[in-house]
């Protein structure tokens, strides 16, 4: 079965070394001014980039990335010609200067520099294209270090760009536009972003295919799709529309009026967000609108182009903040429950690499599994149990107030604390010591009692509520099942051993702590969805023997998780092992049956296995009964009934002629 992995794409590790920023010398870039043509043809840019910087310390070099495909030609401070070390392993340019640079006295220097970027070969992150240059378009992330960069994520910046590329081009940037004719056939494109962001990502398309222009709830997005794509322009720019209104009115007006969307390229990153202009995968985009994409990366119009973390180590208050947004708004538009099961997918997410803190995202691998567990999962559910623990009002308040009162500057984690604890009139350092400055989730154990009060006056339940880390505190839901009504308490949880006290009116029968799951926490059932999810991400990365192992934890813990099962199927599957996939595939069958999915898909892929080792009457039967179950799920149906017509015809392997 297909799946939705809320993983940027498959491998994804980070070339510098973690924290290799901080042993950096440390600059404050204000502003580039950027002169480059772009060469379709030979797929290669020169450039030239004018940077100026403060010093943040006395320092007699700086060190910029910039892209392994590039080479730099020159570098010039002044009217003096600057060394440049070329680094490729941390793909890093180091300018050393001829004095020492005082502290907070701008500089300026140019760099020269030429190349191909072609996709993969040289991209700074392993498996993701942030950048291509092809005969008829071209797309240059702000990650691919085309130019040369400082403070990754974190240092914002002013940018003027003059690009050069042939007139057939349609270029697309951050900022108000001019063009003028250049000789050859070319055309000048001019950019001017004045705000301090992360500009600097720019398209090129056809100029025959001409943009779709879609006006929704005041909005106007221009689309730059194509191919099968370019049918869904219209419904895509309608989804912009509405998802602007609702962000606009819970964290205030957006850096941009309108947006571009460009279609990217296969191996480019899902969705990426740069200042009034969101670039989406084929991928990403789908054969229908893809909701929870297009709304995370219209959110980081607030939560990185306006708002941005003021080091990698609060990655969070970006990725998270994104996160979580998103989460708001299918909360208002597909309802209560569609919101709790995605806060659930999310936690397990979140505890999936739950061993260092919000505060060492700077330690993890840029786009890696890891670090979108952490700062963009975790990120989001704190910001969850942040909202039950101070009330809507006081959280949505907040939340605006933090992107108004920090626009376009950078901020920090202490600062959003600050903000909210004077909006709730707590000290709320209890929360984010445990959540933002802790790693790890407990787990509650309860015991109580229950108690007749006599005279008519209802009853008390006492009893004890234990988990393993000493400096927990959280206040936390609890839901007595009556006789009569249910009722709902909240009792405060500090510390290993918490003793409470809650009187209800009707008698009762139940008490489940924590009904919701509203606070971040394991049990059985999470620890089998956090190993199920482990070995989802392995094995999207072909790590299969580590993925099996993976289930295999589950099982220690449910011997009848369906899901555990099919995964390990799957895994058999893709390795030839049809014996045993047909085993796990029963097993499948035979457990829990959760999530419902897996009988319907357990017995296409039966049926698959007998058509693979020709045995059709038997692999008919399979998918006769995928058709009893009604179930539909990821077109599981039409699959079923096309299978039914022509037989399963196993894929042929690359190595064969």
């Amino acid at each position: 079965m297909v799946r939705w992995l809320w993983i940027a794409m498959l491998a994804a590790t980070v070339a510098a070394p973690a924290g290799a920023q901080d042993r950096r010398p440390r600059i404050d870039v204000e502003s580039y001014r950027i002169d480059a043509e772009i060469f379709p043809r030979t797929q290669a840019l020169t450039a030239r980039a004018e940077i100026r910087f403060l010093p943040l310390e006395e320092t007699s070099s700086a060190i910029f990335e910039l892209n392994n495909g590039l080479n730099v030609t020159r570098a010039v401070t002044g009217k003096d010609d600057i060394p440049a070390i070329r680094n490729q392993q941390d793909f890093t340019v180091r300018l050393s200067f001829p004095a020492p640079l005082p502290k907070g006295q701008p500089v300026t220097v140019t760099i020269s520099y030429d190349g191909r970027i072609t996709g993969l070969d040289n991209s700074p992150v392993e498996g993701i294209n942030f950048g291509s240059i092809g005969t008829d378009r071209a797309f240059l992330l702000y990650p691919a270090r085309w130019f040369p960069v400082n403070g990754y994520t974190s240092d914002r910046f002013a940018a003027e760009l003059n690009l050069t590329a042939p007139s057939s081009m349609d270029v697309v940037a951050s900022g108000p536009h001019t063009s003028a004719p250049a000789p050859d056939g070319k055309t000048v494109h001019a950019f001017r972003y004045e705000r301090a962001s992360f500009p600097g990502s720019i398209a090129l398309a056809p100029a025959t295919i001409p943009p779709d222009r879609v006006t929704s709830e005041g909005s106007t997005t221009t689309l730059y799709f194509r191919g099968a794509e370019k049918d869904q322009a219209s419904a895509y720019g309608e989804a912009t529309g509405k998802i602007v209104q609702y962000f606009g009115g819970l964290f205030g007006l957006p850096p941009s009026a309108n947006l571009t969307i460009v279609e990217t390229e296969e191996n480019a990153p899902n969705g990426y967000a740069a200042p009034g202009i969101l670039f989406l995968s084929p991928r990403g985009i789908g054969q229908k609108v893809n909701t929870r994409l297009l709304a995370q990366q219209i959110a980081h119009q607030w939560w990185r182009v306006l708002v941005s973390p003021a080091s990698r180590r609060h990655l969070w208050l970006e990725n998270g903040f994104a996160n979580y947004a998103r989460m708001l708004y299918l909360e208002n538009t597909a309802g209560p429950g569609a919101f709790e099961a995605e806060v659930q997918e999310t936690g397990v997410e979140a505890l999936t690499h739950d061993d260092i803190t919000l505060l060492q995202s700077d330690t993890l691998g840029d786009y890696s599994p890891e670090l979108l567990a952490l700062a963009s999962s975790k990120g989001a559910i704190v910001l969850h149990m942040l909202r039950f623990v101070v009330g809507d009002e006081v959280f949505f308040a907040s939340l605006k107030e933090f992107a108004q009162k920090f626009a376009w500057i950078p901020a920090t984690s202490a600062e959003f604390e600050k903000i909210v604890s004077a909006a709730s009139k707590r000290d709320l350092q209890f929360f984010f010591i445990e959540w933002v400055e802790s790693s790890g989730a407990s787990e509650f154990k309860m015991d109580y009692t229950i108690y007749r009060l006599g005279d008519g006056k209802g009853f008390r339940v006492l009893g004890k509520v234990s988990q393993d880390k000493d400096t927990f505190r959280m206040p936390v839901e609890m839901l007595i099942e009556t006789e009569g009504e249910p009722e709902k308490k909240v009792i405060e949880v500090a510390g290993t051993a918490s003793d409470f006290s809650v009187d209800t009116f009707g008698k009762p029968k139940k008490v489940v702590l924590d009904p919701n799951r509203k606070v971040l926490r394991l049990d059985d059932t999470i620890r089998v969805a956090v190993a199920i999810k482990k070995g989802e991400q392995l094995a999207e990365l072909n790590y299969y023997n580590e993925a099996l192992a993976e289930y295999q934890k589950a099982l220690d813990v449910n011997r009848n998780s369906s899901l555990a099962h099919y995964r390990i199927a799957e895994v058999f599957f893709l390795q030839g092992n049809y014996q045993s996939a047909a085993n796990e595939f029963r097993e499948s069958l035979n457990g829990d049956q959760e999530p419902k999915w897996t009988e319907v898909w357990s017995h296409i892929n039966l049926g698959k296995i007998f058509d693979i080792t020709g045995q059709r009457e038997r692999a008919v039967n399979e998918y006769q009964q995928a058709i009893r179950t009604k179930d539909n799920t990821q077109n599981a149906l039409d699959e079923a009934n096309k299978y039914l017509q022509s037989a399963y015809q196993r894929p042929r392997r690359t190595e064969e002629p």
